[in-house]
């Protein structure tokens, strides 16, 4: 079993144990997918890579667009469909499929959210979401940065490279869960003193104002993810510049936003 194959199979585990339904807001949905609206997806046809248990794309259905496909490498596909048969949006499909080697005819718009940078090859899941793009279509996508995440590579990865190797309950329920609790705390109370000067100079300052409107249950979700990854890299600014330079980019369509202070949002439009 190669990197992504053990990548894949570890989020599995994730997704097939939440419960039935979209773990995300549709603050969220909408926050991350942003530039991008319901104007540029209703009626389009539309792709995601690495489509977990479809929680982005049951959001998507309300966009009302033609067609929708989501890839995913791992088992969750089973609990992506089980999720997108809950839905009355019908013409969609789920492909088991490796993103990196995933190959169609292209579609009006192709995003990828929180994939590339567990993958063992970032640069050739990019190329996929370009490459899964029709002339005069949009893509998008988000990673983590290596800016303004030195806490989380410092702390949290060291311990990622231990937890990523053990059974997936031990990680959640006896790992993810109490370290998860000192950072929910943390958070709420950032919120609450978020107006007082020095607060706004602590640690992922913006990303835990973010993250304190969410109940509990999605701190342990996200320090799990953390935790469970065996492969994660945090893309620095330079190394998504380099690739929006790519000849198949329509020059000037392309953005690149810091999100949250610790992590980019970047797409464009296709030539």
């Amino acid at each position: 079993m190669n990197d992504d194959k053990r990548t894949a199979a570890a989020f599995a585990n994730s997704w097939t144990h939440l419960p039935q339904g979209s773990v995300y807001t549709r603050e969220q949905f909408e926050e991350w997918l942003a530039p991008l609206t319901r104007q540029d997806v209703a009626g389009k046809t539309v792709l995601e890579l690495g489509c977990g248990n479809a929680s982005l794309l049951m959001h998507l259905t309300e966009w009302q667009p033609s067609q929708l496909t989501g890839v995913e490498l791992g088992r969750s596909v089973e609990a992506a469909r089980n999720n997108m048969a809950q839905t009355a949006y019908k013409n969609y499909s789920i492909v088991q499929a490796d993103l990196t080697t995933f190959r169609s005819d292209g579609f009006d718009v192709v995003y990828c959210i929180g994939v590339l940078h567990h993958l063992e090859n970032p640069a050739k899941g990019f190329d996929s979401v370009l490459a899964n793009t029709k002339s005069g279509g949009r893509f998008h996508c988000w990673v983590y940065a290596r800016e303004g995440n030195a806490v989380v590579i410092g702390v949290v990865d060291p311990i990622r490279k231990i937890t990523a190797r053990l059974p997936w309950w031990i990680t959640k329920y006896l790992i993810a869960t109490p370290l998860a609790l000192p950072y929910f705390v943390y958070a709420k109370l950032l919120r609450g003193i978020q107006n007082v000067a020095w607060a706004r100079k602590a640690p992922l300052f913006l990303y835990s104002l973010w993250i304190a409107e969410r109940p509990f249950s999605f701190f342990r979700h996200v320090a799990f993810d953390q935790l469970v990854a065996p492969r994660t890299r945090y893309l620095e600014r330079s190394t998504i510049e380099s690739w929006l330079r790519d000849i198949r980019v329509l020059p000037g369509s392309s953005y690149l936003a810091l999100r949250n202070g610790n992590s980019w949002k970047f797409g464009g439009i296709i030539r």
